[in-house]
């Protein structure tokens, strides 16, 4: 019984952190030590409930508390506090303006097939976000902090002493090149990406800008650049299977013999029993896209022989996420 109610009532402690990310709280506190007067002052929060949140917080683990001060623990001094190089807030961000208000229509969602973003009521969401810079902006600082852990883990286990060269596709700010770049000097990166992103991009690569350049493109309409090494990084779920497979098919086109592809996302156990995230983050795809889902690395595979590549490897990265690379 406790276990069902706990997973049912599971919101309440997910909109917490999503608050506690909204306000502020763990940039506020950086490396202080602040009373929770103090901290009610700074992030403007009503007394009522100030010290309820500010527990709850501390009994979720995500604030330690001692003699009457509230501190960051390790983890959300390193993630959480949006000055720091490993800020994931972005997409915490993004998940309690935008994700937590659609997935109450899961339900119809899963009755319909259709999504239930702004498209539901005739918007478009990337188009009107490519229109706006700071939506934009916001949004590639999201796909950041769900793209640095598994980035740290490529560039130390990918062999990339074997290539010269690697693209992008779909880059966003590019932290999965910088990150590459930054551990492997050697490498030269080119991030692929719609001309909006330009400037996202080449500020957040200024420490690799000898090495690294922005080539705008829309890979639905133009062919993908020619690099050693082709990355896939959260795109291929956004799509159904016929798009999948033709993007995979102009990698095979663009990169040269002996090239390899790189595809990682939260990839589904191929049980389908384990991996919870990457399933609920199919369910995301139901939420967001006409025709997106996530999937197993076994059907990663078959895809990718399908399409000419060979020699498949399957290597987990961080957390829920692995990737599957192959060479052509």
């Amino acid at each position: 019984m406790d276990r069902i109610l706990r997973i049912g009532m599971g919101f309440w402690e997910s909109r917490t952190l999503l608050s506690a990310v909204e306000l502020g709280v763990f940039t506020v506190l950086g490396h202080r030590q602040l009373t929770a007067e103090q901290l009610q002052r700074e992030l403007g929060l009503h007394p009522r409930s100030a010290r309820d949140f500010l527990d709850a917080l501390v009994a979720m683990d995500m604030l330690r508390r001692s003699d009457d001060r509230y501190a960051n623990t390790a983890d959300t001094a390193t993630y959480l506090d949006s000055t720091g190089s490993e800020y994931i807030g972005g997409f915490l961000e993004m998940a309690a303006a935008r994700l937590y208000p659609f997935w109450g229509g899961l339900t119809d969602g899963l009755r319909t097939g259709r999504p239930q973003n702004e498209t539901r009521d005739g918007g478009d969401f990337f188009g009107t976000l490519y229109r706006d810079p700071q939506r934009l902006y916001d949004f590639q600082r999201a796909m950041t902090g769900l793209s640095l852990p598994s980035a740290h883990a490529i560039a130390e286990v990918f062999p990339w002493h074997r290539w010269k060269t690697v693209a992008d596709i779909g880059t966003a700010q590019g932290a999965l090149l910088r990150t590459v770049l930054e551990t492997n000097p050697h490498l030269h990166g080119i991030g692929y990406d719609l001309p909006a992103v330009e400037p996202i991009f080449t500020e957040y690569n200024a420490p690799v800008e000898d090495r690294i350049t922005f080539r705008p493109g829309d890979f639905f309409t133009d062919e993908l650049p020619e690099a050693d090494v082709l990355v896939f990084g959260h795109i291929l779920h956004d799509w159904d299977l016929p798009t999948k497979l033709m993007l995979l098919e102009k990698a095979h086109r663009a990169l040269p013999d002996g090239g390899a592809i790189l595809v990682y996302e939260s990839l589904i156990d191929d049980g389908r029993r384990t991996n919870l995230s990457g399933l609920l983050m199919s369910l995301n795809m139901l939420i967001e896209t006409p025709g997106g889902f996530d999937y197993t690395a076994a059907d990663l595979r078959g895809w990718l022989a399908d399409t000419g590549f060979r020699d498949p490897r399957t290597a987990h990265l961080a957390g829920p996420e692995s990737m599957v690379w192959a060479v052509k």
